[in-house]
């Protein structure tokens, strides 16, 4: 095989592993009635005009099976910290004591665990998307070699192995939400 088709073949497989290792980075964040620090990513908070994200501004911690606790580094800071909880619409009201924020999560309904099982197959199903989009990318560079002189027999090899590398990540990504469904879905 020539240098060129390898380096779309290994390319491949990272831009695939990526698609997993977002899908999995998005999958912590949906809370499955378990308390997660994980849970708090993505939300930032004011941090004297920059944007911060909250664990840069205070340290979190779990205190039991349903509790985050958040003790800010700054007492000044216990006010942003709410607003950004409140503001990022995760569905939990934060508790200010005045040292520390609490967050106390509510047990699931039904109906919201289906609405979670639902926005993780949702997530699930872009990653599936990305995954079959880099397949075509790489078919289509695989093709565009054949048109500059690489062999059918090789292109088709190549086709196969990208179709292959498909097939197993795609199964990953459907074990990954099983599993997500069965956590969400267990009382």
């Amino acid at each position: 095989m020539s240098d060129a088709l390898n380096k779309i073949l290994s390319g491949t497989e990272e831009s695939m592993r990526k698609a997993i290792n977002h899908l999995e980075a998005e999958l912590i964040k949906v809370r499955a009635g378990k308390a997660n620090p994980n849970m708090l990513d993505g939300i930032v908070v004011d941090y004297y005009g920059n944007p911060t994200p909250i664990s840069q501004v205070g340290n979190i911690s779990v205190l039991d099976a349903r509790t985050l606790s958040i003790q800010p580094w700054e007492k000044n800071m216990l006010q942003p910290i709410e607003k950004a909880i409140m503001a990022s619409n995760i569905g939990i009201t934060p508790q200010n004591d005045g040292m520390n924020i609490r967050l106390f999560l509510p047990p699931l309904t039904e109906e919201r665990r289906k609405e979670l099982v639902k926005r993780a197959n949702g997530e699930g199903e872009h990653s599936r998307v990305a995954v079959r989009s880099i397949r075509r990318d790489a078919i289509e560079s695989i093709k565009k070699l054949q048109k500059d002189g690489l062999s059918e027999d090789a292109g088709k090899d190549a086709e196969k192995e990208v179709q292959a590398s498909t097939d197993k990540y795609i199964s990953l990504i459907d074990k990954h939400l099983a599993q997500k469904e069965k956590e969400i879905m267990a009382i």
